[in-house]
């Protein structure tokens, strides 16, 4: 039988493995100000904060909007038979930019300084999704 601090071994070389995918993402460009990697239902798996970047949301917040996105990721799946699979989904706000990209386990968020221009931002999806993908 397993003890709860051998599962907890066993966990730590996958969330080893998210900490540094975020911090890989991270390093795209000085505008990303936040990669998360989140499950299905929103829980966050690893993220990383760019130095100095005070976050917009508060944590029960951040938690709420998570599982929002968690769940509008799992809903497009219900249509990807019809329009395919979805490449990312980009939302820009008053202060933020939010790029979203899932695979089949998970789904990463990343958020990006308003002032970012198209190029920048079309840069950041570009670079993302060879790192998340390999392609």
């Amino acid at each position: 039988m397993s003890s709860p601090s051998s599962k907890r071994a066993q966990a730590d070389p996958e969330t080893a493995r998210y900490r540094e995918k975020c911090a890989s993402l991270l390093t795209i460009s000085p505008n990303i100000r936040y990669v998360g990697i989140m499950n299905a239902f929103g829980r966050t798996m690893a993220g990383a904060l760019r130095k100095g970047v005070t976050p917009l949301l508060k944590p029960e917040e951040a938690r709420n909007e998570y599982f929002v996105e968690a769940m509008r990721s799992q809903l497009r799946k219900n249509f990807e038979r019809s329009i395919g699979r979805t490449e990312y989904t980009f939302t820009e706000n008053e202060k933020v930019k939010i790029l979203s990209l899932s695979t089949d386990e998970n789904f990463y968020y990343i958020t990006i300084d308003k002032e970012a221009s198209p190029a920048e931002v079309n840069k950041i999806i570009e670079s993302a999704k060879k790192t998340i993908r390999g392609r």
